[in-house]
């Protein structure tokens, strides 16, 4: 499954996420990466993406730590708490504690990108010599 980052340096945030194989995270890869302004709404971060996606497969309830995309708004979301204002497309979940994400403000930069697969096995790869 491909990985995305999120990064919001004025919030001291950054976490990787999983996307899902719907066909509205296969269309998010292919705009990404993709810089914007924060928004919060409760216990929810969101930001407008260059993506434009029919409703798939629906939720009008998802778990904390839950990623997903807002069709009306054309929004990529990020769920610590808050229930959608309105039904979304769940694109995968955050692999860390969705709580750092209280600390985003709106207006706050706000990046998302893809990981690398050939970069993370790097990175892996880097790590373990350096612990030897």
């Amino acid at each position: 499954m491909a990985k995305v980052n999120i990064v919001v340096e004025e919030a001291g945030v950054a976490m990787s996420a999983t996307l899902n194989d719907s066909e509205t995270a296969k269309k998010l890869l292919k705009v990404l990466p993709v810089t914007a302004k924060a928004q919060t709404w409760g216990e929810e971060v969101y930001f407008e993406i260059p993506l434009r996606a029919p409703e798939e497969d629906p939720h009008d309830a998802v778990p904390s730590g839950t990623i997903a995309y807002w069709p009306p708004g054309h929004a990529f979301c990020i769920f610590f708490g808050q229930t959608p204002y309105s039904p979304v497309n769940v694109l995968g979940h955050l692999d860390g504690d969705p709580q750092v994400f209280a600390r985003v403000r709106s207006g706050q930069t706000i990046r998302l990108e893809e990981v690398k697969e050939s970069a993370a096995r790097t990175r892996g790869k880097e790590h373990r010599r350096a612990s030897r």
